[in-house]
């Protein structure tokens, strides 16, 4: 069996809800994004994950609790969030208000990360998963930008191309293999099915698992 590598990205925060860049500031989860980490919870259910990694930030952190990982999960510091420096808590919009042709995977963030330091760091990841002597599944809780990263370096792809692949807060997507490992491919991105279960629906012996 060729081991799975699932990606979730931390439930809703009152800046990814108003679109602000959320890099290092420490938001909490609002109360829906509370609501869609509980409904992690069934979709990962019966799942075994031989390690569970999760960003230090509070956001990913609670996610992972409430998805029920909280114990087995180990803190790892490279799965922060893009440093967004100058245009932390700035809205896409406003930031192009000020420079128009802004194009955050090809110009990274003033006095924060560029595209390639932030790439250097999913390549430090996707190398501590590849190397690892399970070979079992794994679990990372992470970040929309970051999470994009990893994807893209997990495929052998330039950092810039992380791009193409966009995340919504409480997605499942999973990384793995095709035949053999020399072969990294994408098994599921952005799954969001889990969060069309109601929350006094999670008891229910009908609520599978979606992946």
């Amino acid at each position: 069996m060729l081991p799975l590598i699932y990606l979730v990205r931390h439930g809703e925060t009152e800046w990814s809800l108003s679109g602000q860049h959320t890099g290092l500031t420490d938001k909490l989860l609002t109360s829906d994004g509370e609501q869609q980490a509980l409904k992690l919870k069934p979709a990962l259910a019966g799942l075994k994950f031989d390690r569970v990694y999760t960003s230090p930030l509070l956001r990913a952190r609670k996610t992972c609790e409430l998805a029920g990982f909280g114990e087995q999960a180990e803190v790892l510091e490279g799965l922060s969030e893009w440093h967004y420096g100058d245009y932390e808590g700035k809205t896409t919009a406003e930031i192009r208000a000020e420079r128009p042709n802004f194009q955050p995977f090809r110009d990274g963030f003033p006095q924060g990360e560029a595209v390639e330091e932030i790439g250097i760091r999913a390549e430090l990841v996707v190398n501590k998963l590849r190397k690892a002597d399970s070979s079992g599944n794994v679990l990372l809780f992470s970040h929309g930008h970051m999470l994009r990263f990893v994807a893209a370096r997990w495929l052998g792809l330039p950092s810039s191309d992380a791009r193409v692949f966009n995340l919504s807060t409480a997605s499942i997507s999973i990384l793995g293999y095709d035949h053999n490992l020399a072969e990294p491919v994408i098994k599921l991105w952005n799954d969001g099915n889990h969060l069309k279960i109601r929350v006094e629906q999670l008891s229910s012996p009908s609520a599978a698992p979606v992946v």
